[in-house]
């Protein structure tokens, strides 16, 4: 039982005797007096009767209507006229008065017995009769009735009163305690809340000083680890002169978007080369040549904003070098980018900041998933040479293998998506997300969506989702994957993961479908956890409204593929996510780079501070695995444990 019960309880307790004590007191008081006035009414009676009958006594028709005439005007059980040398009754009058207005209970719980009174009529100096009066307490006993009902009434109402009084004392006091138990289950969800009001009680107010230091005890360790975090990513992943991100990085990405995994896809990669950087040192000097690297950096980042598939995809590979990965780009938006950088490096050579013309070469370049990263940056050195010698524009496309197959027709995309969505021609295939110290427990399935096309062939979703995103279809597909899984849980008792798109967390609509979808599946939701990849995070207050939403509802929210905007864990750490899954950039070959490892255990110290789970992706080799586990992390997932298959 609550301690806000057991003290309400209490209080009513102490009302419940405090006014029975104080009514019985009250009753037993009256009923004392009334006593009293029943036996004064009754002698009165008597004496003024016999005062009365003095000069008439010897006359029997009058002695009888004094009688009957003082009877009549009171509350008397009997009045008696007795001869005072025999006991022979001259004169009686009696009646038993109506009861039916009190119950007979409480007569006898009362207990008042008439009273009554006598005195003496003379004649002379004799005593001739002697007047015999007893009142009944019927009268006594109704009014006694009616004020006890009134007490009672009234001390019902002042009892229920000071009861909802104390209740609403009780949980104005006892809020801070109430506020608490939110803080530790805050805690438990990986939230930092603090009362901002102490409470006046010297006992709760020390209590909540205590909770509110551990909590920003909390909240600074985890930031401290955060920091620590993000500036050994900094160190080890970004180009100090321009803040974009080191050929590290680069190398990282190029591998995991280019060799085979659900992330792969078709794209162009941007290579940029400063004309002779050795040049501009000696002609400009050292600060003028980094100022102009670092108005190279700003153009890539203005123009390539244009393009959502190049975000987080622009580095500095080394000198003057540059280079944008753009995963999902076609042929024409390719060429569109190199020519909008062509005419900003003409208006950057015009501002004087060098003599030389072109102040830049480009060499784009397509690959498609599977190509090694090797030859893609061969051929990208290829296009670059090629730029060098070129006269009419400072860039050049090369189209390798399948060459134009990267753009891949739009109408051909167009019509094959738009059949499937309408057709419903997507299926769902399932990995394992295992124990890193125990593979043989898995934690949780992660849901894969596979477009058939017309030959009934498996697209992975690195092919089509870009397509998806291009026409607008991203919501069409969500709705369609999300009813197939909550449809598809209903005959297993397996834990999943789902991808939740961009497309829907913008869209107000497309988000309120799919919450009405999981709100008339909510007892599904202890077994489905939504993603978020971290690219395509919202804005702060839409991520927390869509966390506090599906809360509600009883599912949870994680992120996948984290690791590149470290520096945003610390708003993460308010949204109570499920867990983190690292970018699998960081986790390959991560027993032959001791920087990345490095990293992760960064990651994991300031995790660890709020208990949050972390999950490694893409683990392929026994070497990686043995790694994760000697760091200590939650899950695993990938090739090792089991490729994307049906369901069974």
């Amino acid at each position: 039982m609550s301690l806000f019960k057991q003290l309400l309880i209490a209080i009513c307790l102490f009302l419940v005797i405090a006014f029975s004590g104080s009514f019985m007191v009250s009753l037993e008081s009256s009923r004392a007096q009334y006593v009293n006035q029943l036996r004064s009414h009754a002698q009165d009676a008597a004496t003024a009767l016999a005062v009365s009958l003095t000069p008439n006594i010897d006359d029997p028709a009058m002695t009888e209507l004094m009688v009957s005439s003082i009877f009549d005007s009171g509350y008397y059980a009997s009045i008696r006229v007795v001869d005072a040398k025999d006991g022979k009754v001259l004169v009686e009058r009696s009646a038993t008065p109506n009861s039916s207005q009190v119950p007979s209970w409480f007569v006898k719980l009362i207990g008042l017995e008439p009273a009554g009174g006598d005195a003496i009529v003379s004649r002379g100096w004799e005593q001739a009769a002697r007047v015999e009066v007893v009142s009944h307490p019927m009268f006594a006993l109704a009014k006694l009735w009616q004020s006890a009902l009134g007490s009672l009434a009234w001390l019902l109402l002042c009892g229920v009163v000071s009861a909802i009084l104390g209740a609403l004392l009780l949980r104005r006091q006892l809020k801070p305690l109430d506020y608490m138990v939110e803080q530790s289950q805050a805690i438990a969800r990986r939230e930092f809340l603090s009362l901002p009001e102490l409470p006046r009680t010297p006992e709760l107010r020390r209590v909540v000083q205590a909770m509110n230091q551990m909590v920003e005890k909390l909240k600074a360790l985890f930031k401290e680890q955060a920091e620590r975090s993000e500036r050994l990513r900094i160190e080890s992943y970004q180009d100090k002169l321009t803040g974009l991100a080191n050929r590290r990085y680069f190398e990282m990405q190029l591998h995991d978007r280019v060799t085979h995994g659900e992330r792969a896809s078709s794209g162009y990669l941007l290579m940029i080369r400063v004309k002779d950087l050795a040049g501009l040192n000696q002609r400009l000097g050292g600060q003028h040549t980094d100022q102009l690297l670092q108005a190279v950096a700003q153009l890539l980042m203005r123009q390539c904003a244009k393009y959502p598939e190049t975000h987080n995809m622009i580095t500095r590979v080394r000198g003057g070098e540059f280079a944008v990965l753009a995963p999902g780009l076609v042929h024409e938006e390719a060429l569109q980018l190199a020519q909008a950088l062509e005419t900003d490096f003409v208006s950057l050579q015009t501002t004087g900041a060098s003599d030389l013309a072109p102040i830049a070469t480009i060499g784009v370049v397509s690959y498609v998933a599977g190509d090694p990263p090797q030859a893609v940056l061969g051929l990208a050195d290829q296009a670059l040479a090629q730029a060098d010698a070129h006269t009419e524009h400072c860039w050049v496309c090369i189209e390798q293998g399948e060459g134009l197959a990267v753009s891949e027709d739009h109408h051909v995309w167009h019509s094959l998506l738009e059949k499937a969505l309408s057709q419903r021609r997507f299926e769902l295939y399932f990995q394992p997300v295992v124990a890193a110290q125990n593979p043989a427990m898995v934690l949780h399935y992660k849901v894969m969506s596979r477009l058939l096309d017309d030959g009934g062939q498996a697209i992975p979703a690195g092919r089509f989702l870009p397509w998806l995103e291009r026409f607008g279809w991203s919501d069409r597909l969500d709705s369609l994957i999300f009813d197939r899984v909550l449809e598809q849980m209903r005959d297993h008792d397996q834990s999943l993961a789902l991808n939740l798109s961009p497309a829907s967390m913008a869209d107000p609509q497309s988000l309120d479908r799919l919450m009405q979808l999981l709100h008339k599946n909510r007892d599904l939701g202890p077994r489905l956890t939504l993603e978020i990849a971290e690219e395509h995070l919202p804005e702060q207050a839409v991520l927390e409204q869509i966390t506090r939403r599906l809360r509600e509802l009883g599912f949870s929210l994680s992120l996948q593929r984290f690791g590149g905007r470290f520096s945003m864990i610390g708003n993460l750490a308010s949204l109570g996510l499920a867990y983190l899954k690292i970018d699998s950039s960081y986790i390959r070959a991560i027993d032959q780079e001791p920087d990345k490892r490095l990293f992760i255990e960064a990651i994991q110290h300031a995790a660890h501070s709020i208990d949050l789970p972390l999950i490694a992706e893409r683990v392929e080799t026994e070497g990686e695995l043995k790694v994760i586990r000697d760091m200590g992390l939650w899950g695993v997932q990938g090739q090792l444990f089991g490729s994307p298959a049906l369901w069974k």
